[in-house]
């Protein structure tokens, strides 16, 4: 998608009323430490943050530091998540995700975007999550299912492909709003913009929506 002037005047605009209509707009997973955060967006993959939370409010009572979760029993933590989906994967991940960060980064979550997609299951997805969120960082813009949906639908990319609709939504998206970009396409796609049926009389964006008509 080219970034001309006339589409990121249209993208800023896009980005103003969203901020306008969800001014509260953020991370869903609840977490309090960098660790917590991966977990959770590891957890997330194929499953709603309301089930990933209600997951983690008993997983983190148990497991609090990145040495509790590198030495978790593998059956019994699989257990312990199963209800999140593809359980054995994600538990395999978190495990070994943990392992490396107690061997090679003395202990801590890595903080930057090369590091941590060295961790076993971490994308660039998780990865912008975590930065994002457990570091105040911004090296990228995090697509999931509703970006990807939101921006192809607004005409913000022509691309399916998550890294490829990250570039364009970064080359369209200011800096200073692509922590919260992802959020804004989120609680609009779960309330307004949904993907059977999206609800065009309540979309505050349909004027500018080149799919306003599906």
């Amino acid at each position: 998608m080219k970034s001309s002037p006339d589409n990121k005047k249209r993208t800023d605009e896009i980005i103003r009323r969203l901020k306008k209509e969800y001014p509260h707009a953020r991370v869903a997973l609840k977490f309090t430490t960098p660790i917590e955060m991966l977990v959770s967006t590891i957890l997330s993959a194929q499953c709603t943050d309301d089930q990933v939370n209600k997951v983690t409010a008993v997983l983190f009572e148990k497991y609090k530091s990145v040495r509790d979760f590198a030495g978790a029993d593998p059956r019994r933590f699989e257990e312990e998540i199963r209800s999140t989906g593809f359980y054995r994967n994600k538990a395999k991940n978190i495990i070994n995700s943990a392992k490396i960060i107690l061997k090679d980064f003395n202990e801590k979550v890595p903080a930057t975007m090369d590091e941590l997609l060295t961790l076993p299951g971490v994308a660039r997805k998780t990865a912008n999550v975590v930065l994002n969120n457990a570091y105040g960082k911004t090296e990228g813009i995090a697509v999931d299912t509703h970006v990807r949906r939101l921006s192809q639908r607004l005409g913000l990319s022509a691309h399916d492909d998550p890294e490829k609709i990250e570039k364009d939504l970064m080359a369209l998206v200011p800096r200073n709003e692509w922590g919260r970009i992802s959020y804004l396409l989120i609680d609009h796609g779960r309330r307004v913009c949904r993907a059977r049926k999206p609800n065009h009389a309540a979309c505050v964006v349909r004027d500018l929506c080149p799919s306003r008509n599906i």
